[in-house]
This record gives structure tokens, C-alpha cells and sequence, in this order.
């Protein structure tokens, strides 16, 4: 049984660094692209990265370009997002979701986890 479970989340000051884990079971990671989304009330789910496959494909949000990385540690079957240089404006849900393609297009993903809180403030 398919299952994401995202944990990591929390408060970091400007300027500072959080590392996000959505961790996978129920599912062979070559095979996907798992993707991180976030979402603050009133705006559409934006997408921050994904990575896909047995050669680890990835791609970013322009938002996020050269300060998040997104990686996939096998021993413990999770994704991890390294979060550097945070904003103000990361501060949002952070949740992450199996799909099929290299794409940021919340459209293309299913399996949603139930999300981790992340909250960028001095």
C-alpha cells in the first residue's frame, strides 16, 4: 500500500536552513518522480522540486532555484528537500506526492502526504 509521510517542518529564522523528509513505502522509487509542492491558504499548490527515476532526475521551482536541493537517501527509502537561504515567502505547507513525469504540475501527482508546516520568521 502506497504511503508518503512528510516530517521535517518547523520554524527557521531568514536567512536560515531546514532539511524536509517525505518518506515512502509501498512503492519502487526508480519506477516515480516524487515531487514537493507547498501551499499557503488562498493560493494555488506551487511546485518546488521533483525527482525522478533510478538516474535521479530533478527539477526546480523558479522561487526556489539555487537554494533547495532535492536528493533520495535508498537506506531510508525517503526523499529529502534541503532547504538553504530561507525566505520569509517559503513559509507554507510542504507536502509531497508520487507521479509519473518530470514536471512541477500538481495535476500530474497523486498520493498526496498530509503535508509538514514550515515557517520562515525573525
Amino acid at each position: 500500500h502506497l504511503h508518503l509521510v512528510e516530517s521535517g517542518g518547523g520554524t527557521a529564522q531568514p536567512g536560515g536552513s531546514l532539511r524536509l523528509s517525505c518518506a515512502v513505502s509501498g512503492l519502487i522509487l526508480d519506477d516515480y518522480s516524487i515531487g514537493l509542492f507547498r501551499q499557503t491558504p488562498g493560493k494555488e499548490r506551487e511546485g518546488v522540486a521533483f525527482i525522478r527515476g533510478r538516474v535521479r532526475s530533478t527539477g526546480y521551482g523558479d522561487a526556489v532555484m539555487g537554494r533547495f536541493t532535492i536528493g533520495r537517501d535508498d537506506a531510508r527509502h525517503t526523499i529529502d528537500l534541503h532547504m538553504n537561504s530561507l525566505k520569509p515567502e517559503d513559509t507554507a505547507i510542504y507536502y509531497c506526492a508520487r507521479g509519473t513525469y518530470c514536471t512541477l504540475q500538481a495535476i500530474h501527482y497523486s498520493s498526496w502526504g498530509q503535508g509538514t508546516q514550515v515557517t520562515v520568521s525573525s
